[in-house]
């Protein structure tokens, strides 16, 4: 298999009155596509390191969600269930099928709401760092272990952090924020009928060891598995582990047969 990949493609669209931007990398002999989805407050770009490494090999589609990377704000409140179906829309509309949904930080919370949502729009979910801790959910226990999270970053990954929380801005995240302290993600993980893998960085103290281990445990079929030497960010810090740890996932666990949306 060729090695060579193709210049992303960058898209925005605009459906129902939101803004999503598409960055989109197509191989000709890919088996998989992979959807990556950013935090809260965050973009697509502290993806683009495990982007550009899954794009070695697979089709990859990074998407930047209404509010955040600089794009409009929207009018009207979107909680995790309404973005997850916002998400859904726009993958219907680009004929995005049998993707592995992945998402960073509160990105779990949507790629596995999508998941519950539409699974005929997923193979696999992974939750990289996922969000909230049940036994920490309150905004300044977040804001605590992100503010311990920054001494382990490398500094590119601490400057994406910023500056896109600046794009975002402060009345959006806060909204968010809001949303992302009150999901239920460990209730949800109980209804997919896709397997999850729950993947964090070893140092990580947002998503913590005892934490990924309740969410495998609440979810039907499900694997923990830790990056050395990782933190929060560790797609950016060590995209390689990361794409490793997936693919080793992705080839034990097989697609089940499909699921039903719950009504």
């Amino acid at each position: 298999m060729s090695l060579r990949r193709s210049e992303p493609v960058v898209h925005v669209l605009t459906m129902d009155g939101l803004d999503f931007r598409m960055v989109r990398s197509s191989h000709p002999a890919a088996q998989r596509t992979f959807l990556l989805v950013h935090g809260i407050g965050m973009s697509h770009r502290y993806l683009r390191r495990l982007h550009d490494e899954l794009a070695l090999a697979h089709s990859v589609i990074s998407i930047d969600l209404p509010g955040f990377g600089g794009l409009r704000r929207p009018s009207r409140d979107l909680d995790v269930r309404a973005m997850a179906g916002a998400l859904a829309t726009l993958l219907d509309r680009e004929a995005v099928t049998d993707a592995v949904a992945v998402g960073h930080s509160m990105g779990s919370q949507w790629v596995v709401e999508l998941a519950v949502q539409r699974p005929d729009l997923v193979t696999h979910v992974v939750a990289v760092g996922p969000v909230a801790d049940d036994h920490h959910r309150t905004a300044f226990a977040q804001a605590r272990a992100l503010a311990l999270d920054v001494v382990g970053e490398t500094p590119r990954a601490n400057w994406q952090v910023l500056s896109d929380y600046v794009r975002c801005g402060i009345p959006w995240y806060l909204r968010q924020l809001r949303h992302m302290v009150a999901y239920p993600i460990e209730e949800r993980v109980g209804l997919l009928t896709r397997p999850l893998l729950v993947l964090r960085g070893a140092q990580d103290p947002i998503a913590g060891l005892s934490w990924c281990r309740r969410l495998r445990d609440a979810a039907p079929d499900a694997a923990v598995i830790e990056v050395p030497r990782g933190w929060h960010v560790v797609q950016d810090r060590a995209p390689r582990a990361v794409a490793g740890a997936m693919e080793a996932f992705l080839s034990a666990h097989t697609l089940p047969s499909p699921g039903k949306s719950p009504r």
